[in-house]
């Protein structure tokens, strides 16, 4: 049980650092513009996104977007203000407009929403072996390797003369395959790559891509390593596959506009699976994510995105590519140390890692430096670490100062981990003789530092061991759930290698030299988890994206190495929302039992429960499906491969529905573990199958008593055991799910320039300026006065809408605003106006009757 103290002050910050402050304003027509302050006069990027033309091929589709657009349109560079034009996964198209031309284009039929254009950023030789895959044997060999398999990624380029792009053994690419290759090299291997960052340049300049790229499908490697550490054969998870590149980062990062646009190609190529290791610095709500909206239309295409869970870890709340579609992949460690050590003038041992390593170091002790003032290795222009071991603490960046350190003559530096990393050490390219150890020994070691003028280390290497344990560990870094745009499907989703992984790279780079490096990171994990999709999709061709979710989430390890739970970054046992259902197993999702399919149907229940009648038209990409005539499917009973409940004392049911894709005849038995307060009921109990192929739905009812008020999720699981197989799907009690969509769109009625709305939800009350009104569970609006209007404006802007947060214990009661649940509140020419039900994105809970006031002058 986690507690809601412990819990709620890292959620207040991450809202406060990565809200996206926006304005909404919508045409007569009332599709909503997202509007930013940061443009300048000169116009900036929009993604707009409309209605699709009547004539379906490429050409039409430019004529028809170039037709919301000025005559001639160019920016003050002479340039075409079209950038690019999406058919496959999005419809419409990005270009450069000033306010007034946004505007027009705004009042043109057939529009329907504009983005501004975002920023996103990038979030192996034993890690096949980790997941139980070895050459010649077994479910790797069964697979073909992944043969026949095109995997697409969307990432900063790739370098194509790589030994792991070699095609031998590499078949040609399918007939249906209908992309090109303009890279240095093209063969069976890399069939496709392309730049949508301004040139045709596919290199990788970065190596990032270069590095996910082989490890989702690079081919065997002899002789692989890094700084002679990890020496092994090096090959991607599925070295079988095709590999199609699309550039869409460089070193500034990924454009929202260019990642649309590389991925509406790859959908059009044909693809499989899409791998995307990178995201935002938050999550946003479907319906004004476009990256959502397209990746949405590439799954029901039947195309698996694979997304990383993002690098904001361990904060509660921060996972990102959150969307119910997605496979969201969290990382974690493998059994594997780049192994070192410190030799203390005590006599102590204490073991670390270093990426660098010193083939015959020295047995001297050298004096320990460690200062607090200088905790972070500021030593800069200092004489006084010549011949000394220096101790600091580890923080990311600061590669500079211990070169600098190094360069000035000192004998050795000992990093060592904050309490936030601990045990999940993340290694640097120092390219010097660094040893890196964690949180506890780095307290042993400052201790003895501390205890004795005469106190003295030496540093000892020890190569690359196996079988560490426990293995695997959650990284610190990696995002946690629950998710934040929707809460009642749980998020992560999985956990793969992610820590300390060796993978192909350039030659030379900002970023370290080739022709191995090793990277940290969601960006190392996801690529990992679309390998093990690419040889599922190999074996099993006719599976849908859902389907193949369902295989990899319900057979995960719960366990670990040592038999015993999969651990965190301080070794406490990992919950749901850092581990998702568990660590990835690819052998066991290829030969799952049963599956938990959801089509686009469900899916467009989803989104007219969740967003109402924007979410066809804005996610689905169909104005025409009216939502009153489909059946709404709220989160918790979206037929997801895990399942989630909220906390009450009344049991709460939920329906699921499985298909047989194991043996025709076989008999299915429910094993259920749960905590005391959880009550747990499976009906039916036992579920038997004639046929391959059939379906049999249950249902799960969850009532929970004995809780404690700051306790804010349970975890249980439900598992359907037979045979031959174990199909376990995590189950959650979160109290700040609630059984009602968290947002809807509401037309305004009126124009009043000055006017604003305000949604108060559950038991409100608000006194002011004014204006008062209290409501007891129902969804009432009122016009509020201009000067309430600029007081909740100046306060913070969040994704949503404006928040009143904080607190001010000398406001008097009658000046104070007393709410369970949030008010938003928009200018009246918006038009819209989001609703939360239940919880705002810095995680209050309307269960929690919190008291908000904040001054009202």
């Amino acid at each position: 049980m986690v507690s809601f103290t412990s819990i709620l002050l890292p959620l207040l910050l991450l809202a406060t650092l990565h809200s996206t402050p926006t304005l909404c304003y919508v045409n007569p027509a009332s599709p909503v513009v997202q509007k930013d302050d940061t443009k300048t006069s000169a116009g900036r990027t929009y993604i707009v996104l409309v209605e699709p033309p009547r004539l379906a091929d490429q050409y039409a589709h430019r004529r028809w977007h170039e037709s919301f657009l000025p005559s001639p349109c160019a920016d003050v560079s002479g340039k075409p203000c079209l950038l690019h034009s999406y058919t496959e996964a999005f419809s419409g198209f990005a270009a450069r407009l000033t306010d007034v031309e946004l505007d027009a284009v705004a009042k043109k039929p057939g529009f329907v929403r504009a983005f501004p254009d975002r920023m996103l950023q990038p979030m192996t030789t034993h890690t096949p072996e980790f997941l139980g895959l070895r050459t010649g044997t077994g479910f790797w060999t069964d697979a073909g390797y992944g043969k026949g398999v095109i995997v697409g990624l969307l990432d900063t380029g790739i370098y194509a003369k790589h030994p792991s792009f070699d095609d031998h053994g590499v078949p040609p690419p399918p007939a249906r395959w209908k992309g090109s290759c303009k890279a240095e090299r093209c063969n069976n291997k890399l069939i496709g790559a392309m730049s949508f960052t301004g040139d045709d340049n596919s290199d990788d300049d970065e190596g990032h891509g270069t590095h996910t790229s082989s490890t989702a499908a690079g081919n065997f490697v002899a002789g692989a390593s890094s700084h002679a550490v990890s020496a092994g054969t090096a090959a991607g998870i599925a070295p079988g596959a095709h590999i199609a590149m699309y550039k869409v980062c460089n070193s500034l990062g990924c454009t929202e506009s260019a990642v649309l646009a590389g991925l509406d190609k790859a959908v059009k190529d044909g693809v499989d699976v899409l791998s995307m290791s990178l995201g935002g610095g938050s999550s946003f709500r479907f319906d004004q994510d476009p990256i959502a909206m397209a990746t949405f239309r590439a799954a029901s295409k039947g195309v698996i995105v694979v997304c990383s869970a993002g690098n904001n870890g361990p904060t509660p709340g921060s996972v990102t590519n959150d969307a119910p579609w997605l496979l969201t992949v969290a990382a974690g460690s493998v059994d594997r140390s780049f192994d070192a050590a410190v030799h203390l003038g005590n006599g102590k041992i204490i073991e670390g890692q270093a990426l660098n390593q010193v083939v015959k170091p020295s047995s001297e002790l050298y004096p320990l430096l460690y200062s607090e003032e200088r905790r972070q290795c500021s030593y800069a222009g200092e004489s006084s670490v010549v011949g000394k071991m220096v101790v600091c603490e580890f923080v990311l960046g600061q590669e500079s100062e211990i070169r600098g350190i190094i360069g000035a003559g000192a004998a050795g530096v000992v990093l060592f981990n904050n309490e936030a990393i601990d045990y999940a050490t993340v290694l640097a390219d120092y390219n010097s003789t660094v040893v890196q150890v964690t949180a506890a020994d780095g307290a042993v070691l400052t201790n003895y530092a501390r205890s004795t003028s005469s106190s003295k280390a030496a540093l000892s290497y020890n190569n690359t061991v196996l079988g560490i344990r426990p293995a695997p560990i959650v990284a610190s870094f990696s995002s946690r759930g629950p998710s934040r745009s929707g809460p009642g499907v749980l998020k992560p989703d999985i956990l793969a290698p992610g820590l300390n992984i060796l993978a192909a790279w350039p030659p030379r780079t900002d970023g370290g030299y080739g022709p191995f490096n090793v990277l940290s990171g969601t960006s190392m994990s996801t690529p990992h988890v679309s390998g093990v999709a690419a040889l599922i999709k190999s074996v099993h061709p006719g599976w849908s994206p859902a389907a193949i979710k369902s295989a990899i989430v319900t057979t995960a390890d719960a366990v670990n190495s040592t038999g015993g739970s999969i651990l965190d970054e301080q070794h406490r046992k990992a919950n749901v929302f850092a581990a998702g259902a568990g660590h990835v197993n690819p052998a066991r999702a290829a030969d799952p039992g049963l599956v938990y399919d959801i089509h686009a149907d469900e899916y467009v229940g989803y989104l007219c429960w969740l967003i109402g009648n924007a979410g066809p038209a804005t996610i689905v990409g169909n104005s025409r499906l009216p939502c009153k005539t489909s059946p709404k499917v709220s989160d918790l009973q979206l037929n997801y491969p895990t399942i989630t409940v909220p906390v009450a004392s009344s049991p709460f049911t939920v329906n699921r529905t499985v298909t047989n894709v194991g043996p025709a005849r076989s008999t299915y038995t429910v094993k259920v573990d749960a905590p005391k307060s959880l009550a747990v009921r499976v009906f039916p109990e036992t579920l038997v199958f004639s046929k391959a192929g059939e379906k049999k739905t249950f249902s799960v009812s969850v009532g929970a008593h004995g809780v404690q008020a700051d306790e804010l999720f349970l975890e249980a699981s439900l598992s359907w055991v037979s045979g031959k197989h174990v199909v376990r799907s995590p189950i959650v009690a979160e109290s700040r799910v609630t059984t009602r969509p968290r947002f809807h769109l509401f037309p305004h009625p009126t124009d009043e320039p000055q006017a604003s709305r305000i949604v108060i939800e559950q038991n409100a009350t608000l006194s002011c300026c004014g204006w008062s009104g209290t409501r007891r569970r129902s969804r009432s609006s009122t016009s509020a006065s201009p000067k309430l209007y600029g007081l909740v404006r100046g306060l913070r802007e969040t994704r949503h809408g404006h928040v009143l947060p904080g607190s001010d214990p000398t406001l008097p009661a009658s000046r104070s605003a007393v709410f369970t649940a949030v008010i938003f509140l928009f200018p009246l020419k918006s038009r819209a106006m989001a609703v939360s039900d239940g919880a705002d994105i810095s995680g209050i809970s309307s269960g929690l009757h919190a008291r908000l006031s904040h001054h009202l002058q």
